[in-house]
């Protein structure tokens, strides 16, 4: 029995020895700080590291938390200027930097701050409408900032920031705005496309205004080489005509030569004699026959005024020697072609008559 007495005093001293011991001893972890009470005020703070304290005398009131820390609010119902409710989340970042003021000056800061964040919010939204409140946030949250570390600092809190995480207007006003800004968008894309046309049409008139004016200058670049050629053409030809000196005969004959031509086309339906034709012939037969018959058709040679020839100048100048067809012949073919084109020319005026 007394073993047994023995067994559960000693079990009790040692139960005791280890009470005092973990009572005792006292380890702070890093950026914490421990508020110590002794019979129960205030006795000193702990930082970290290995304290001693007095068992049962000593009493540790409270371990505050030194890393800044990030508390989110609910949503809270805020009334704007132009009596608009709108819901605003609110984030605070905040560190405590007195242990002590915080532990006795505040029963729970983080209540605190809330309340305090929720009332500063109403007093500065209070004073915007909704498009300031929507387009303010950078002065909202430093005027939200400033409040708070003012009232929090005889608390041992500082608060290092304050964000706005989210700005609800009602379900009507975001309509609306969501319409807005729809038919906002639709302008300047009715805008963007318009300034596209009229670049468009600009462009499109530029170069229609450039290709006329390059064709312009190239159709009178063509005229005037067109000119050019016509008049060097004809200036060679009269040259060559000046050069082999044509007598009345040559001329004679060539109208002659040129009358059937006249006469072929699908069109001549009526061909007219004029007057100088029979002057022509008469005065050319009135020659041929002077001179005795065919044989003095031949080419005259005319003498030049320095003693040569015509024949000897068109010679000399790479002209073709001019053999002439018998005029009686060429007159009869020519009368023979007019009489046919006359009557083509009856023809075709009856039947236009029968229908």
């Amino acid at each position: 029995m007394d073993n047994v007495v023995t067994l559960i005093v000693l079990l009790l001293v040692i139960l005791f020895a280890v009470t005092v011991i973990i009572r005792t001893i006292r380890i702070v972890p890093q950026a914490t700080a421990v508020i110590v009470e002794r019979l129960g005020r205030y006795s000193r703070t702990l930082d970290a590291g290995l304290h001693f304290l007095v068992p049962f005398i000593d009493k540790v009131r409270a371990n505050v938390d030194l890393r800044e820390q990030v508390v989110s609010f609910p949503p809270q119902p805020v009334i704007t200027s132009d009596n608009l409710v709108v819901s605003i989340d609110t984030v605070i970042y905040y560190q405590p930097t007195d242990p002590k003021s915080a532990t006795y000056e505040i029963a729970n800061y983080i209540q605190g701050i809330e309340q305090l964040t929720v009332t500063t919010l109403r007093n500065v939204i209070g004073s915007l409408d909704l498009e300031q409140t929507l387009t303010s946030r950078d002065q909202i949250n430093g005027q939200l900032r400033g409040v708070l570390d003012e009232a929090t600092g005889r608390w041992g809190i500082r608060v290092n920031r304050v964000e706005l995480k989210a700005i609800d207007p009602p379900a009507s006003v975001q309509d609306s705005m969501e319409k807005q800004m729809r038919a906002e968008r639709d302008r300047r894309a009715a805008i963007l496309n318009a300034e596209g046309s009229k670049q468009s049409q600009i462009l499109t008139a530029e170069g229609e205004k450039q290709s006329s004016i390059l064709r312009a200058e190239g159709q009178a670049q063509a005229a005037i080489l067109r000119s050019q050629g016509e008049a060097k053409a004809i200036t060679q030809v009269f040259d060559a005509i000046h050069r082999g000196d044509p007598d009345p005969k040559l001329l004679a004959y060539q109208y002659l030569q040129t009358l059937p031509q006249i006469a072929r086309g699908d069109a001549n339906k009526v061909w007219i004699v004029p007057s100088e034709l029979n002057d022509a012939l008469k005065g050319f037969g009135s020659m041929f026959s002077a001179h005795g018959g065919p044989d003095a058709a031949a080419p005259r040679r005319r003498e030049t005024p320095d003693g040569d020839s015509a024949h000897d100048a068109a010679h000399d100048a790479g002209l073709p020697d001019v053999v002439l067809e018998d005029p009686a012949e060429a007159l009869k073919r020519a009368r023979e072609e007019a009489a046919g084109a006359a009557r083509d020319a009856e023809g075709a005026t009856r039947l236009s008559k029968d229908d």
